[in-house]
């Protein structure tokens, strides 16, 4: 079955990135001239995906407003003929695919989050991007990878990157079986979430992009109503279940990964994006240059 949808969870309150995300989404925090949210909604459109659900809470109609028409802004750059490329980028936003928002009412972590678009999945297959995660690959979208890997094994698909051994704990860790002729490709039948040391079985974690079948939403629901209420319920749960019962693969996906929930992630996504970037790429490289110089 083809998959037509995804969904991307935004309702994290964005701690890591205060005060910036005080009054700001995070996932409106700028790479260069976009935010952080159209690359996402951007790779999905790439990738065949039609329809997206965005997962959002208290607070962040901005982002709604973005993928948005913006009629008076549109009309105002449509009469100028300098500014035809503003005004094409300004509208794309608008159309890339057909967005529709939601709200986490209680900030029940990202199961709860994804469980939210439960009647919007329906009996698809789908497509999770985490918001924190941009990863860009403008020829090959990680998205497309992923989803060209489910329709050849018909599998859960997560997709992982190698963390170093001090950072593990702060991810989760995966144990792989490997898959005779893919060297990228794994057999995922264990994952422990933030593992303490004698619980690390890889140094491969989950990080941004996962493909689910459309049961994974019934796995989550159980999993949910036998967690007590004091306590969060892990999505890696579900991905475990599934993997015990041989229906879970790993895959290192071909892309450049920038978590936008930290300072570093964000510093590290506006640099290097600028340095590829074809209105400003040549004098940022040149400004860097002398910049370093001086320090």
């Amino acid at each position: 079955m083809k998959i037509k949808k995804a969904i991307i969870p935004a309702a994290g309150l964005g701690t890591r990135v205060l005060p910036a995300s005080k009054s700001v989404p995070k996932e409106m925090l700028n790479i260069v001239d976009k935010p952080a949210i159209q690359y996402l909604v951007e790779e999905a459109a790439a990738s065949g995906i039609e329809d997206i659900l965005v997962i959002t809470n208290r607070g962040k109609g901005l982002i709604e407003d973005h993928f948005d028409h913006s009629f008076e802004l549109e009309a105002n750059l449509a009469g100028n003929p300098s500014k035809a490329k503003l005004y094409e980028s300004v509208k794309e936003c608008a159309d890339l695919a057909n967005i529709y928002f939601i709200r986490q009412k209680e900030t029940k972590g990202l199961a709860h989050a994804i469980l939210a678009g439960r009647s919007f999945i329906g009996d698809d297959p789908f497509v999770v991007l985490y918001g924190d995660d941009v990863i860009i690959n403008n020829e090959n979208p990680v998205t497309k990878q992923m989803i060209e890997l489910y329709e050849k094994y018909e599998k859960g698909i997560v997709g992982v990157e190698a963390v170093p051994e001090e950072l593990i704990h702060l991810y989760c860790s995966l144990g792989l079986t490997d898959i005779p002729g893919e060297d990228k490709l794994w057999k995922c039948w264990q994952i422990n979430e933030k593992p303490k040391p004698e619980e690390v079985l890889s140094l491969y974690a989950i990080l941004g992009r996962v493909v689910l079948p459309a049961n994974a939403m019934d796995m989550i629901a159980e999993g949910i109503a036998k967690t007590p209420a004091d306590k969060e319920f892990y999505l890696t749960d579900v991905f475990t279940d599934m993997g015990k019962a041989g229906n879970l693969l790993a895959y290192a996906y071909d892309g450049r990964h920038y978590d936008m929930g930290n300072k570093m992630g964000i510093m590290k996504a506006n640099c290097e994006v600028a340095l590829d970037h074809p209105e400003i790429g040549e004098d940022f490289k040149a400004y860097l240059k002398e910049l370093v110089k001086t320090f």
